[in-house]
């Protein structure tokens, strides 16, 4: 995959109508928003295209929208937020069919600079069906060019994502990326394909089936990987240790004694906790106080359950981290919402923040806790989409990259 793309700052904008698609997918309570951390994301591109003096269409999804349209799940809430942030009223269009008359006309009535939201693009029914296809045509009917912006999509071959692309190449115009696709192609596209050594990769999370290729595919790229979170107790289970309740997926034990050979054949590191925090019952709820105690890994006791890496694995952990000059972490090491089993989360996320290496967080539980434990400013890259990271660790291409057109 060319991660070369043209991007916003490569294309003149002045007088056309540019379709944006961003991430808008924000959390809402009582059609308040509670987290707008993506808005706030989204507004560099938006306020260049502005300045530049296009006519700003943006779209997105919001939610899951199960049973079809409804107003808990329309983006009227994020227009009115939007407006309030550019200091320029935001036109929305409520209309469920999205790029309906209702969207046509107010395109036809801008100016330059003004910005249209579309409602939200899920209402359309499933994007990447045939229905997707039509929609893809009518998106592209209402503009000139298209920026994606919406990274955290950008593994899904939704009309909103990819199939708009086409007929805007069709009718001549350009298909680019936005400063936020931009910033996650230089940090995660590099760190993977063309990462400033010593590379450790750091994997944690619960199960081992959510990351079989990025195990795989980054022990072919890192110096060192480090395996902590559930996922590990699968891999000790490889070696023979007893594991007591701790989570196992007893289907992979196999590949997890395959990816130990692939390391040990490549002259790579591949790093196991060498003791474990462990408790009796799980916590209800998930941050409630609990007993805990730590075991090394050859002593663990057939009726307790790991939960966090120990105090030893911490330290083995941290130092592999200091020697690296690029770091890419994907998932917690344990169940990091508790304060007694977040340790170990907590120690590799000041190790992190400690050293000066290219530092990048994949998204997802590794995003939210580093910002839950205050780490996210000492981080050089918090990437804003779990599985769409996840994705491009694997080594896959994404078809909201590759649809952007080459510099």
């Amino acid at each position: 995959m060319s991660l070369n793309k043209k991007s916003v700052d490569d294309i003149n904008v002045k007088g056309r109508r540019v379709l944006v698609r961003c991430d808008f997918n924000v959390p809402l309570k009582g059609g308040e928003i509670t987290d707008e951390t993506r808005i706030t994301a989204a507004l560099p591109t938006i306020q260049k295209l502005m300045n530049d003096g296009g006519k700003v269409i943006l779209c997105s999804h919001l939610g899951k929208v199960k049973n079809g349209p409804n107003e808990g799940e329309s983006l009227a809430p994020v227009a009115k937020r939007l407006s309030e942030k550019l200091g320029k009223e935001v036109t929305f269009v409520a209309d469920y069919h999205v790029t309906g008359e209702e969207a046509t006309a107010a395109v036809a009535a801008m100016k330059e600079g003004d910005v249209v939201l579309l409602q939200n693009t899920r209402f359309r029914g499933a994007e990447e069906t045939k229905n997707g296809e039509e929609f893809s045509k009518e998106l592209a009917e209402l503009a000139d060019d298209y920026v994606c912006d919406a990274f955290g999509s950008s593994h899904r071959a939704h009309a909103s994502v990819a199939g708009v692309t086409k007929y805007i190449t069709e009718k001549g115009g350009s298909n680019v990326v936005g400063y936020l696709m931009q910033k996650e192609i230089d940090f995660l596209g590099n760190a993977v394909e063309n990462p400033v050594r010593p590379f450790v990769a750091i994997l944690g999370g619960a199960k081992v089936a959510d990351k079989l290729n990025v195990i795989s595919n980054l022990l072919e790229k890192c110096d060192t990987l480090i395996i902590g979170g559930g996922m590990a107790y699968t891999f000790l289970k490889a070696k023979g240790y007893e594991i007591g309740l701790s989570l196992v997926d007893d289907t992979k034990i196999d590949y997890c004694k395959e990816m130990m050979e692939k390391a040990e054949q490549l002259g790579k590191k591949l790093l196991l906790p060498v003791d474990s925090v462990t408790i009796k019952e799980f916590p209800n709820p998930i941050d409630a106080p609990v007993d805990a105690e730590v075991y090394e890994v050859a002593n663990m006791p057939a009726d307790r359950e790991g939960c966090d890496i120990g105090p030893k694995t911490r330290e083995l952990y941290a130092e592999a981290v200091k020697t690296a000059k690029t770091v890419v972490w994907n998932g917690p090491m344990g169940v990091f919402e508790n304060p007694t089993l977040a340790k170990g989360t907590i120690a590799v996320a000041e190790a992190l923040a400690e050293t000066d290496a290219t530092t990048i967080i994949g998204g997802g539980d590794s995003a939210a806790a580093v910002n839950q434990l205050g780490f996210a400013d000492k981080m050089s890259h918090i990437s804003t989409g779990g599985g769409a990271s996840l994705e491009f660790l694997e080594g896959k291409e994404l078809p909201g990259v590759v649809v952007a057109d080459d510099k």
